[in-house]
């Protein structure tokens, strides 16, 4: 074996994407930068999609860049997206049509019809998912009502990491992180649910098999490696190929009972248990039970993330104003605290549009102050974000019946200083917020577990720990804060 084995992760994001090299030396994980890529989605005249073949040239030239720099050090490449999202191949492997974004209306009305057809407390007895309508069963629904002609043609479902594998190694799997988002899998059956899908109309024959993270899944295609430089060497992994799930393998905790957020244009807030929580608690709070790595789940909810602040500065930016993430983090650190309550989650803030008009619309419509300038906006949306992070972790606490201590924020919210000690400060915990690229990480950990150069997920944390920096944050005083969270529960009750 080389001094030092390299590991190539392919971490594409529902903002941007990027190519990193892992380096392991035996006690430490170093990352670097290969190639970063935005991922803009395209409005076509049929609804919203993905450039996926232009995802698909920037993970070969990602590939690529890493054999040309490390060469035969490279052991093996995974690839991690966002969730929900898929293509469909026709019988003989073609791709029909451009992936839809989750963010298409396509999807409006489709969670009522759902219902018509089973009812919610079966769906979710069946699959433990948390009910949101970007869900790949509500889209795929969507198809099955409108009689659509890729569906009826389909001969094969992969979501978007499972596409990125297939045209990588011509394997058609689905690993198990990426399978349990799109709510049409069984967790206690281990395997796609095909009474929930006769009775959606979706054909069941089109959904691959379902391969744990840390499937080796062979070689690179023949002309793939050529383009690349890499050869017939080079093993592709399949990491936690969900996003979160490869972010929370790279949590750098010590113990069992710390809870975490994967931080970014999505906030998941969790915790990580041994068996799916499917009952009645779970489903009246809709939380969910997404795969994790070695024999895990995450028990866990979204919270709309920083999406609040990238639609702000993307609607600032078109009024001719630009401005940094890290200017509008400073300017909201230097407003006024808590001067008004959001939630969030609610469905005004979903989609993409005016987005600080939308903030003060919900303070006025609520009878609080409305935030006037750029700062006052940022920060409301950010303590918004923090008060729901006490919420959903209130009510894991609830139903798992233990402490949730420390929070771990990871990912690439974590560079963002002041919803770190937001967060501490609205749930009264104490924060470790890193390793910023935990995505990145966790899906080279997976590939580390799956060639035998780390023994364990416990082994991996110890790996992580000893390798990035984090920062800690301690809660302030409770009494406003208090005050403003009995604000978001009179909104979430009413």
């Amino acid at each position: 074996m080389p001094e030092a084995v390299r590991f190539v992760a392919l971490d594409v994001g529902a903002e941007s994407g990027r190519g990193m090299v892992g380096t392991f030396d035996g006690v430490q994980l170093r990352l670097g930068e290969l190639h970063r890529f935005p991922n803009n989605p395209v409005q076509l005249p049929d609804g919203l999609h993905w450039d996926v073949l232009r995802l698909w040239a920037e993970c070969q030239h990602s590939l690529a860049a890493a054999v040309r720099e490390h060469g035969e050090s490279v052991a093996s490449v995974g690839i991690d997206t966002w969730g929900v999202d898929f293509g469909l191949l026709a019988r003989d492997g073609t791709l029909l049509g451009n992936p839809y974004h989750y963010r298409d209306g396509r999807t409006d009305g489709m969670l009522e019809e759902a219902f018509r057809r089973m009812p919610r407390a079966e769906i979710f007895e069946r699959t433990g998912i948390q009910f949101l309508q970007i869900n790949s069963l509500y889209q795929l629904l969507s198809m099955a009502v409108h009689d659509s002609p890729a569906l009826r043609a389909a001969g094969t479902f992969l979501t978007t990491p499972d596409l990125l594998n297939y045209w990588l190694t011509g394997q058609k799997a689905g690993e198990l992180t990426i399978a349990t988002t799109t709510q049409c899998f069984n967790p206690r059956a281990n395997d796609w649910d095909g009474e929930l899908l006769a009775r959606m109309g979706i054909p069941a024959h089109i959904f691959p098999p379902v391969v744990p993270p840390g499937t080796d899944l062979g070689g690179l295609l023949p002309h793939v490696a050529q383009a690349t430089g890499a050869g017939a060497r080079l093993s592709v992994i399949a990491p936690a190929c969900h996003d979160t799930g490869s972010a929370v393998a790279a949590v750098p905790a010590d113990g069992p009972d710390f809870a975490w957020i994967s931080s970014g244009t999505w906030s998941v807030v969790g915790a990580e248990v041994s068996e799916p929580v499917i009952d009645g608690q779970s489903l009246g709070y809709n939380f969910t039970n997404e795969g994790g790595v070695c024999g895990t789940y995450r028990f866990c909810r979204n919270v709309m993330g920083l999406w609040l602040v990238q639609e702000c500065r993307r609607t600032w930016a078109q009024q001719g104003e630009e401005h940094s993430y890290a200017e509008l983090a400073a300017m909201a650190a230097a407003a006024p605290p808590l001067k008004a309550v959001i939630d969030p989650d609610d469905s005004e803030f979903f989609k993409p549009g005016d987005m600080p008009a939308r903030i003060q619309a919900f303070c006025r419509q609520t009878g609080q102050s409305m935030p006037e300038t750029r700062g006052e906006i940022v920060r409301c949306a950010l303590e918004g974000i923090a008060l729901k992070y006490r919420w959903v972790l209130e009510r894991a606490e609830q139903m798992l019946g233990r402490r949730l201590a420390p929070l771990h924020i990871v990912g690439g919210g974590t560079q963002n200083h002041l919803l770190s000690q937001l967060a501490a400060d609205a749930t009264g915990r104490t924060v470790i917020a890193g390793p910023v690229e935990a995505t990145a990480a966790g899906n080279v950990l997976m590939q580390m577990i799956a060639l035998g150069h780390v023994a364990s997920l416990v082994e991996g944390r110890e790996v992580v720990r000893s390798s990035f920096e984090v920062e800690t944050f301690e809660p302030g005083p409770r009494e406003a804060w208090d005050e403003a969270y009995e604000r978001l529960l009179s909104f979430l009750s009413g």
